[in-house]
């Protein structure tokens, strides 16, 4: 008997509806649902459990609302890696490749074993002070080290595999995925890269220089960030989640992640999800 995790944006009547949709025809096939064990009302007679426990019991787990959604399955994962297949429900939704009438007929394929699953690339982000790791997670979209509110910018001391690259005087720097290229980066004036390329990309937020411009390494590369600011308070951010504060003498240190998120891949291809999504080579 498959096992199906539901996970569904919260706060959403829509995805709330879509969720009980899904309970139902999962039981029709016998299959077997869980549900997010959150605030959320119960959607018997699905067993209600923590995303960790779900990823450990899952053969997929459906992520309904945005790519805020999915995000929110793909950084609890670890070890046992769980295809997703995401749906959005409003918004951009670049990540969610499927929409709502979509969601059926892709669940039987998936059933019927037919589906396509692309693995993508994390990062491994460490945050390491006093020369000890304090935090260290992975993200599938981007790592941002950028400033508070004050409208100042901030010293990033950066190095890649040792070697000075430079400091960067911005507001920010985005070290992103393929994934994420689309993402955060991609409003910092970064490249848009295909999710096949094993690479990570370096973006300044809003740099003061000119000749600062995006840069691509290979997905070999170590980074090593120093953010200085002395009066300014300086952050870690993860796929957009809470930020982490950081001290002084903190460095953020990021390479390729050895987890890889599969991604169920929508019948729509990349390119033209560029079209209808990003609006891709419209004059």
């Amino acid at each position: 008997m498959r096992v199906v995790g539901i996970v569904a944006k919260r706060g959403s009547l829509q995805a709330e509806e879509l969720a009980r949709q899904l309970v139902d025809w999962l039981l029709q096939k016998q299959c077997t649902p869980l549900t997010e064990n959150d605030d959320a009302a119960p959607l018997p007679p699905a067993e209600a459990v923590s995303k960790h426990a779900m990823i450990e019991r899952a053969d997929l787990i459906v992520a309904l609302g945005g790519d805020g959604t999915l995000l929110s399955v793909a950084r609890v994962m670890d070890e046992r890696a769980v295809p997703i297949l995401g749906v959005n429900l409003g918004g951009l939704g670049f990540l969610t490749g499927f929409t709502v009438e979509e969601l059926f007929p892709a669940m039987q394929r998936w059933l019927d074993g037919t589906v396509v699953i692309d693995e993508r690339m994390t990062l491994q982000v460490s945050l390491v002070r006093d020369g000890h790791t304090i935090e260290q997670r992975f993200v599938l979209n981007e790592a941002v080290v950028n400033k508070g509110a004050l409208s100042r910018v901030i010293d990033i001391e950066t190095t890649v595999d040792g070697l000075e690259l430079c400091t960067y005087k911005a507001d920010g720097l985005i070290v992103t995925t393929p994934t994420g290229s689309t993402a955060y980066s991609l409003a910092a004036g970064g490249p848009i890269v295909h999710p096949s390329v094993g690479v990570m990309v370096l973006s300044p937020i809003c740099p003061h220089s000119l000749t600062y411009r995006p840069l691509v390494l290979a997905d070999t590369a170590v980074v090593r960030i120093m953010a200085r600011s002395p009066d300014e308070d300086v952050f870690l951010t993860l796929d957009g989640q809470a930020p982490i504060p950081m001290r002084g003498r903190d460095i953020v240190e990021i390479r390729k992640g050895s987890a890889r998120i599969p991604l169920v891949r929508s019948d729509r291809g990349y390119f033209e999800r560029l079209r209808s999504k990003l609006r891709w080579g419209e004059r």
